[in-house]
């Protein structure tokens, strides 16, 4: 028994340790290159949009996945650009063209995604362009969903202005404060049993805490995954409830 409990731990952390560096590695795509941050700032952007107009949810499947893709796009080809760096740290002709088709690539997707995007959303404008649109109104379910895509983005963007820590390990704020959060405040509206919010509040605080127990965030980088967390989702069920 001890020694499944020990394999069971060894892969879990594993597979904790390679999603804190895939993560890193976002991190440190919207640290160094400002065209991904402003293709997650533009996601987040998009998403509100998506909730405010209603649109349906093929609809906004297929919005988020082009999304994704101009993002994913954006960031393979920063990767591309660092490995032709590495590989070849002089100017070269085979270089510029490795990086001229990277960006290429890059902006097909974006284009594409623009067009698309375009005569899906411009259904929906009628209503905005002669003022009579009124914001859709949305359930739990996607406003959980909505909530813990933005306050996740939201961590990566500032952690990367901030230039400090890891996305699930340090840094300013606290990912795992500010996501704990974020879940609580969904549970308020999910569930109406008041010893289920009680319970899931001080679970909130017990991570918020461990966090402060092991030295891997400060009170302040703590406070500001409270106020992150709960701030944004308590904003969207104002809005969208």
């Amino acid at each position: 028994m001890i020694s499944l409990l020990r394999f069971l731990y060894t892969i879990a952390r594993k597979y904790y340790d390679s999603v804190n560096y895939a993560i890193e590695g976002i991190l440190t795509a919207a640290r160094t290159q400002s065209h991904v941050r402003f293709h997650l700032f533009s996601t987040c952007i998009l998403l509100l949009f998506c909730y405010t107009i209603g649109v349906n949810k093929i609809e906004f499947i297929c919005l988020t996945a082009l999304a994704s893709l101009v993002v994913v796009s954006e960031m393979l080809n920063s990767a591309i650009e660092v490995t032709v760096d590495i590989a070849s740290p002089d100017r070269s002709e085979l270089a510029r063209i490795a990086k001229d088709m990277a960006a290429g690539a890059v902006l097909i997707s974006a284009g594409f995604a623009a067009i698309i995007g375009f005569f899906i959303i411009y259904p929906h404008l009628g209503p905005l362009l002669s003022g009579e649109l009124k914001i859709a109104k949305h359930g739990p379910i996607d406003l959980l969903i909505a909530s813990l895509i933005i306050v996740l983005t939201m961590v990566i963007i500032i952690k990367a202005y901030f230039g400090k820590g890891h996305p699930l390990r340090g840094g300013l704020p606290s990912g795992h404060t500010a996501l704990a959060f974020s879940l609580w405040v969904n549970l308020l509206h999910l569930v109406r049993d008041f010893r289920i919010h009680i319970l899931f509040f001080v679970i909130a605080v017990i991570i918020a805490l461990s966090r402060l127990i092991r030295k891997i965030h400060t009170p302040v980088e703590v406070v500001a995954g409270i106020v992150i967390g709960t701030a944004v989702t308590y904003f969207l069920y104002m809005v969208y409830s």
